[in-house]
């Protein structure tokens, strides 16, 4: 299921190779956020131009919407949205917390009650009422057809006292369980065949399930999170919680505790992160997985990536490996350089600087597929240099 292909000296950096059902992953690997179905402003298609080998959809938004019935119908995410890679889906909690806020905003009150049973909680769009439990998170996911499952976890925000943060991650624990054991049975072969199809879940085409470390700030409650975690044993293991809020100086500490615990033959993703030096020095402290908004959020407010030096060049010892160009400023209105003059990207072959600004500054929807574009390769480019 997972591989070390190389071990880095003088780092705990590994280059791996995840098995999942539709296919195998290099490892370090970044995934672009398709949280509804879809990369924003781009096909499927131009994904695979990219080199992008694995996409992150989300549990929660595709249950509102289009509904996880619908999808199932259609014969899962893959054949839904036209992905032939393989899926991650995220369980949906983070979602569930982060988006009552705007609950609290748009009709006084964020409706989020958590008990050990599970999560209620209203959308924010039209009020109706929800109710998410470990067991339905993972019903979702494998009607979903994901390829890598996560688990359904508590994720508190930042700032997060003791006391919360130890129930957080005491519930967490019995909710990997019950995700764990709802997902073994529902692996098994049913009786009737015609009720496999279209989960695709017997045998060799069995998802992978992740675990989520939780504990927030504090050591003893990762490094408890962890073993509690590693007890029941999953395919994989994720760390949570580290984009919530935090000041960026705790991830170095959380990476700390918690990786020097986790087997060395089971990938570790670090969920929700980050920056491209931030990439860099997980990779380089033993992480294999990514996902962000970053490179596509960034984008559509015409903030660009770019290498100082050649991708193909660059070390992961290199300081200051890249910058950033703000595409809609004035100073750009009559360059024609390209992007990225290195850049074997599709905006950067056919369009210059002036071009883009000058379709930001118009406010041309063309501007949010080209910016994506290029600053999705830029952080597949970036995984690619780390693993060579």
């Amino acid at each position: 299921m997972f591989k070390i292909k190389k071990q880095k000296n003088r780092s705990d950096q590994r280059i791996g190779l995840i098995k999942t059902r539709k296919g195998v992953l290099k490892t370090p690997v970044f995934m672009p956020i398709a949280t509804k179905g879809a990369v924003k402003n781009l096909t499927p298609e131009e994904l695979e131009s990219l080199g992008a080998k694995l996409i992150l959809g989300n549990t929660y938004h595709l249950w509102l919407r289009p509904g996880s019935e619908v999808i199932k119908k259609a014969g899962g995410l893959h054949k839904f949205m036209n992905w032939p890679g393989p899926i991650l889906t995220d369980s949906g909690g983070y979602q569930v917390f982060s988006l009552g806020e705007k609950m609290l905003k748009r009709r006084g009150g964020n409706f989020v009650k958590i008990t050990d049973e599970g999560v209620q909680f209203r959308d924010p769009i039209d009020g109706k009422k929800y109710f998410l439990t470990p067991e339905k998170s993972i019903e979702i996911q494998l009607d979903l057809g994901s390829d890598i499952i996560m688990v359904l976890d508590e994720c508190p925000a930042f700032p997060c006292t003791r006391q919360k943060a130890e129930a957080a991650v005491a519930r967490t624990t019995r909710w990997a369980r019950r995700c764990k054991d709802f997902f073994e049975k529902e692996s098994q072969p049913h009786p009737n065949p015609s009720l496999n199809k279209g989960r695709e879940r017997v045998g060799s085409k069995r998802p992978l399930l992740f675990g989520i470390v939780q504990g927030g700030i504090y050591k003893d409650l990762r490094q408890r999170s962890t073993r509690e975690l590693l007890e029941i044993g999953f395919d994989g293991y994720a760390i949570g919680g580290v984009a919530v809020g935090e000041p960026r100086e705790y991830l170095k500490k959380v990476l700390n505790y918690v990786l020097p615990l986790l087997p060395e033959n089971k990938p570790r993703y670090l969920m929700g992160l980050g920056r491209p030096e931030e990439i860099v020095s997980a990779v380089k402290a033993g992480i294999d997985m990514f996902d962000c908004v970053i490179p596509t959020r960034e984008a559509r407010h015409g903030r660009l990536y770019k290498f100082k030096v050649q991708s193909s060049k660059f070390k992961i010892t290199d300081k200051n490996f890249y910058e950033t160009l703000q595409i809609d400023k004035t100073k750009f209105a009559k360059d024609f350089k390209p992007i990225d003059g290195n850049c074997g990207c599709y905006a950067c072959q056919n369009y210059s600087r002036a071009y883009l600004n000058h379709l930001f500054r118009t406010n041309e929807p063309l501007a949010l597929r080209l910016a994506t574009i290029h600053n999705l390769k830029f952080y597949l480019e970036l995984m690619e240099g780390l693993r060579r």
